[in-house]
């Protein structure tokens, strides 16, 4: 037998497709949608729960029930080409922005941290918990919930040039400044994976914990020796992105194949 939370949840999901509630608002409160559907409150919950596991809602205690922009929109293709900033100094990133502007969403943070996680500390060559420069920033839409979590580590040989500038996610000249020091042209790989997101993460993408995150981590190398200068972890729902890649034949792939016997004309 269907189950009755799993009615519910379509119905629900129904309006929400239909447009009654537009991504960012909030839904009724669960004794208001159990009344509503003639239903306890347990069963609306679990119908809640399922609509945020597949990304239409996104449930927190004390805030409410809150549509998802994830669903509700094209996902944004993720290209590879690095532009120089229109607005300022430095660099613009593929970050699926198009043409719509993009705010900064809380506090932009430059400040020395300590660099714990051993992925990231390998890529930018040095030891586990030394302490770095970390700059955070969390941005997306004017219009919408947060896109992405951007988290710069900045190579301590490097840190003087940059210490100082603006954490405000325009300010890229902090990029320029590294070239400027002797390590121009830097160059980029990127390194994408699907994982879950930890409660904090979640919480500033506005994300249930069960929606997995698309990491993109972009290491820079200077141009001059080789070596690392900064390392940049983004962290984006992963139902509001794809990536795009054109493949490329190899050399023993360019050519026709040769016609053989019994081959159609």
């Amino acid at each position: 037998m269907h189950s009755r939370y799993r009615d519910i949840a379509a119905r629900i999901q129904q309006r929400i497709e239909a447009g009654e509630w537009k991504p960012g608002a909030r839904l009724p409160r669960l004794d208001d949608l159990a009344t509503e559907y003639g239903a306890n409150r347990d069963t609306v919950g679990r119908a809640i729960a399922l609509l945020e596991t597949e990304g239409f809602v996104w449930a927190v205690q004390g805030r409410g029930i809150s549509v998802r922009y994830g669903t509700m929109r094209p996902r944004r293709p993720r290209g590879n080409l690095v532009k120089r900033n229109a607005q300022a100094l430095g660099y613009s990133f593929p970050s699926a922005s198009g043409a719509e502007k993009w705010v900064r969403h809380g506090e932009a943070v430059s400040a020395p941290a300590p660099l714990d996680d051993p992925r990231l500390a390998r890529l930018l060559g040095v030891a586990p918990e030394t302490e770095v420069l970390r700059r955070v920033r969390v941005t997306g839409p004017a219009s919408e919930a947060p896109f992405q979590i951007a988290v710069s580590w900045i190579a301590p040989r490097v840190a003087g040039a940059v210490t100082g500038v603006s954490a405000e996610p325009a300010a890229g000249d902090w990029l320029y400044r590294i070239e400027r020091a002797g390590h121009w042209p830097i160059s980029w790989t990127e390194f994408h994976r699907a994982r879950m997101p930890s409660l904090e993460e979640a919480d500033l993408l506005q994300i249930p914990v069960s929606l997995p995150v698309l990491e993109i981590v972009r290491q820079g190398l200077s141009g001059t020796d080789g070596k690392p200068v900064e390392v940049t972890e983004y962290v984006i729902a992963s139902d509001r992105v794809e990536t795009v890649h054109v493949l490329q034949r190899a050399g023993d792939a360019v050519e026709s194949w040769p016609e053989r016997e019994g081959d159609a004309s």
